[in-house]
């Protein structure tokens, strides 16, 4: 959730971002360096003394040259980074002290409640007075639809002025950020105060538990899946893109379909039901049939793949392949036109062009202690229910007779045939029915 927010609020083109951590600081500051880096640095909150207590942990991070500071929330997922920027130019354009987001929700329950004055500001925004924590409401006062979504951008030295006033004499004995309206209402200056920007209560949401977190990423996946619809492809309802995914144009995502990672989609090809992508590179015009996973690996121009088929790490697969029902891949290369249409494994290998696979196909790649490499050579054909035992190379145009257990070289354009000679034993059954019977010997 936090990677959500601070992409949000990358958006501001920030001086700094001020990321504040506590309970499972460890799993927080891992998430974020590992997609933003040195964009973001950290302030330790000791103690979770309130809200206005994390703000003051995080000040001394702050660069003296910030003339404003935005706090956001790293449980608000779904908050644009547009909304953060006219959350921006409502306090920026008023020269108030402070702007502060808010929503209307049918059952404020456990919020904060807005205090509302009248319009302040040239822009017409109502004034804030103040924001009550519900557990200090008066009845009344609970009876208000409008809730403080928990966001704010402040005057820098009305923010450390207001901070250091701030105690935790309320119901719950935290230091509130909410008393930042209170105190901006009563601060001198002829600057206008607080004023109040109403934003959508759907992505202002906080994430209390995982109901809520489930609700929020169905709502984020909607958001990016309509993004792309509207640049030109068509995605079904149901299919999970992850926002690092990129597709070019007229890509075809079918029911049940999830794309994770840095997956890459190029246009016209097709990912059909219940495929899973991870980081995986899908270049144009490919066809991935019903229930297909590739991971880590790339997939060449007009290549099929499927159904059911399972491409693992560092596989390529070269234009115009096929890779077909229950074929696995593992750090195999596939070249131009080659195919491997049925049921077999194909582990730590090298496939030449127009080469054909049969089905039953395996290459045993492993022999307990280390993995060795098949190579088969351009138009080579592998017989069905054939074991290539690793390493070994079969050569361009060369042959593998079916059901052949092949551990040694075969020559360019050689047959190789490696299986027991076939033997007929003639009356076989009978003998074999009169001895169950005791009637007879054993055959």
């Amino acid at each position: 959730m936090v990677t959500f927010a601070i992409d949000a609020a990358l958006a501001l083109d920030p001086e700094r971002i001020v990321v504040v951590v506590g309970h499972g600081r460890e799993q927080v500051e891992s998430a974020a360096r590992a997609r933003f880096g040195d964009r973001v640095v950290f302030a330790l909150q000791e103690q979770q003394r309130g809200t206005a207590d994390a703000v003051r942990a995080a000040l001394p991070h702050i660069p003296a040259t910030s003339r404003e500071v935005v706090i956001t929330y790293g449980d608000c997922p779904l908050v644009p980074g547009a909304f953060l920027q006219r959350l921006v130019r409502a306090r920026a354009d008023s020269d108030a002290l402070m702007s502060v987001a808010t929503t209307r929700l049918d059952d404020p329950t456990g919020y904060g409640r807005i205090i509302s004055g009248s319009a302040s500001a040239p822009s017409g925004a109502r004034s804030v007075l103040a924001i009550r924590e519900h557990k200090d409401c008066t009845e009344q006062e609970r009876a208000i639809d409008v809730i403080n979504a928990g966001l704010y951008s402040v005057d820098r030295v009305f923010l450390e002025r207001a901070l250091a006033q701030i105690d935790s004499s309320n119901a719950q004995g935290e230091f509130y950020l909410t008393d930042l309206v209170s105190l901006a209402n009563r601060d001198e200056s002829s600057r206008p105060k607080a004023l109040e920007l109403r934003g959508d209560a759907a992505l202002l949401r906080g994430i209390n538990d995982r109901a809520e977190l489930a609700d929020a990423e169905a709502h984020m996946l909607e958001i990016i899946n309509d993004r792309w619809r509207r640049a030109g492809n068509t995605i079904a309802r149901g299919v999970r893109i992850d926002r690092d995914v990129r597709l070019e144009q007229d890509v075809t995502i079918s029911q049940g379909a999830v794309l994770r990672g840095r997956t890459r989609v190029a246009a016209n090809a097709i990912v059909d039901v219940g495929c899973v992508l991870d980081d995986a590179d899908i270049a144009e015009s490919v066809h991935l049939k019903p229930y297909s996973i590739v991971s880590r690996s790339k997939i060449g121009p007009r290549a099929q793949i499927g159904p059911f088929a399972h491409v693992r790490p560092d596989s390529e697969v070269a234009e115009d392949a096929h890779v077909g029902n229950f074929v696995e891949l593992k750090k195999t290369r596939m070249g131009k036109g080659a195919k491997a249409n049925h049921l077999a494994y194909l582990g730590d290998g090298v496939i030449g062009a127009s080469a054909n696979i049969g089905a039953g196909t395996i290459f045993c790649n492993y022999d307990g202690t280390k993995k060795s490499t098949t190579t088969i050579g351009e138009r080579a054909f592998v017989g069905s229910n054939s074991s290539l035992v690793a390493p070994v190379v079969i050569g361009d145009d060369a042959y593998v007779g079916s059901g052949s257990v092949v551990n040694k070289d075969v020559p360019k354009g050689a047959l190789a045939i490696a299986r027991a000679r076939q033997e007929n034993k003639e009356g076989y059954v009978a003998k074999l029915r009169a001895m169950k019977q005791g009637g007879g010997e054993k055959p």
